[in-house]
């Protein structure tokens, strides 16, 4: 950044601080959830603390880990098991999988896949979620990270399965981009 770059967000800062009275707290650490940590080679964003609340939560802290987000080969549809007598249970454990998917992109499609059973799930569809907080016990401090030295190319990915939906027959697709080598969305 050149001085004038500088000099404008100094200018911003104290406009900001004139109308909202803030508080500058210097570089950012952790926000959200999100833990940051910054070093020349980029900038590295995780949820570990949030990931070992999850785990906790769920009673999952001393279970055996699992090496992939969801079973291989495994299908679940509506009628796999049977209903549970608590759905909040299974709708609060798959709306804190989707905020972890900010820094998990791995998990993604298992998270997505799960929560197409939000209005009626079942014992398969949980024991289906607890499998994926297994994989992140793997793991729980892995998360982005932006590099400094890669060249700013955007590229895009996608795949799209279509009539993979045993219930709907609807088409499933999947994207990814990345700026450089860092994974964006």
């Amino acid at each position: 950044m050149g001085g004038t770059d500088i000099g404008e967000i100094q200018q911003l800062k104290s406009l900001l601080d004139t109308k909202f009275s803030i508080k500058d707290l210097e570089y950012l650490k952790y926000f959200l959830g999100f833990e940051v940590a910054r070093s020349k080679a980029g900038i590295s964003l995780c949820q570990r603390k949030y990931t070992l609340g999850l785990l906790q939560d769920s009673g999952l802290l001393a279970a055996k880990p699992c090496p992939t987000p969801m079973q291989p080969h495994l299908q679940l549809h509506k009628s796999s098991g049977s209903p549970i007598s608590d759905p909040t249970t299974y709708k609060r454990l798959i709306g804190r999988l989707l905020y972890l998917t900010h820094t998990r992109p791995e998990i993604s499609y298992a998270v997505s896949k799960l929560s197409q059973f939000l209005d009626s799930p079942t014992d398969a569809h949980m024991l289906a979620g607890l499998h994926v907080l297994k994989y992140l016990k793997n793991s729980p401090g892995q998360g982005l990270f932006f590099s400094a030295s890669s060249p700013l190319t955007l590229k895009g990915y996608s795949d799209s399965d279509w009539g993979a939906c045993p219930d709907t027959r609807r088409s499933t697709t999947g994207l990814c981009f990345f700026l450089g080598t860092s994974l964006i969305s």
